[in-house]
């Protein structure tokens, strides 16, 4: 069975603490789910993944801030590192995204979101966002903490995927 991709990118540590409990939540479910089935997660900073790991994979967590009302820097450049390299190659496969933000996290999410449409991907849940409330230039580059619920359904949503790739949905 193909692994779990799970891309992400953090300047403060939000999105990569959300990332790991996707990917703690992905393990945990395939190991209650189908404990002999060998299920694998990658968790892979924007920076180091490339279409290789998008083609080696059978699902998708793309995991990153908004900044200005988009995408990350480092994650749109991911993106439009490995569109094309991509693009009629990974179609059906499933994915979600999660976004950290300060106030609003939407611009991000629909960014993501016509990307993965653009490849054909499938929507396993409705964009994942949590609102830390950051709005000053201080608390924006703050190291953040996330909030022990936002990181459970950070984990609800890994155990998604995780559990929509081993039946097959």
């Amino acid at each position: 069975m193909k692994p779990l991709l799970i891309v992400w990118h953090s300047r403060t540590g939000a999105a990569r603490q959300m990332a790991e409990a996707a990917a703690d939540g992905a393990a945990a479910a395939a190991a209650e789910l189908a404990p002999e089935a060998g299920f694998a997660v990658t968790l892979k900073r924007a920076a180091d993944a490339g279409v290789d790991d998008l083609l080696a994979s059978g699902g998708f967590l793309f995991c990153a801030p908004e900044n200005l009302a988009s995408l990350s820097g480092e994650m749109k450049e991911f993106f439009d590192r490995c569109y094309y390299g991509a693009l009629d190659r990974i179609q059906g496969l499933s994915y979600a995204c999660a976004i950290s933000a300060g106030s609003d996290g939407a611009g991000a999410a629909r960014q993501t979101e016509r990307i993965c449409t653009g490849w054909r991907l499938r929507a396993a849940a409705p964009a994942l966002i949590v609102n830390l409330g950051a709005q000053t230039p201080a608390q924006i580059a703050a190291p953040k903490t996330v909030p022990a619920a936002d990181l459970e359904r950070c984990a609800e949503l890994g155990g998604l995927l995780a559990g929509l790739m081993l039946l097959g949905g």
